[in-house]
């Protein structure tokens, strides 16, 4: 990489940077909570990695995160300053029906109505029962989360 690519590099992440910072801070706080249940071919799919995510336009805030139980439920949830409404995302990392190197991700895009207003209270959205040994469309493998 030449100097003059990494200082535009360096540039525009910095842009970026300050970009969400300003707007954070002249938005609104908004809550979201999310549960649900994870189960690999009818067993408790245990210590999975559940995490939720502001869907940003350059890159992605991450909101929380934890690992499902020994009864395969979770509970993720967070606060985010924003001018426009939260748009929320679960990502799950498993390996259900799966050997290879890397996780399999599923991501599950949380609706609008899901989200609170101010950071006091929260809806809950509770996505279910999901069996990880199931299709998902989108689903990828991530080695990186």
């Amino acid at each position: 990489m030449t100097s003059t690519t990494t200082i535009l590099f360096i540039s525009v992440f910095a842009f970026a940077q300050l970009t969400d910072a300003v707007l954070n801070t002249v938005g609104s706080a908004q809550t979201i909570s999310v549960t649900g249940r994870l189960i690999c071919q009818g067993q408790p799919a245990r210590n999975v990695l559940v995490k939720m995510y502001e869907d940003g336009t350059i890159w992605d805030s991450k909101l929380d995160s934890t690992k499902t139980s020994n009864d395969g439920t979770f509970r993720v949830s967070g606060s985010y300053t924003k001018i426009f409404t939260l748009d929320p995302k679960v990502n799950i990392y498993h390996k259900c029906n799966y050997n290879g190197l890397c996780s399999k991700k599923v991501t599950i895009n949380i609706p609008d109505y899901a989200v609170a207003s101010g950071r006091g209270s929260s809806t809950n959205y509770d996505i279910g029962t999901l069996n990880l040994a199931n299709q998902f469309s989108g689903e990828t493998t991530d080695c990186i989360h």
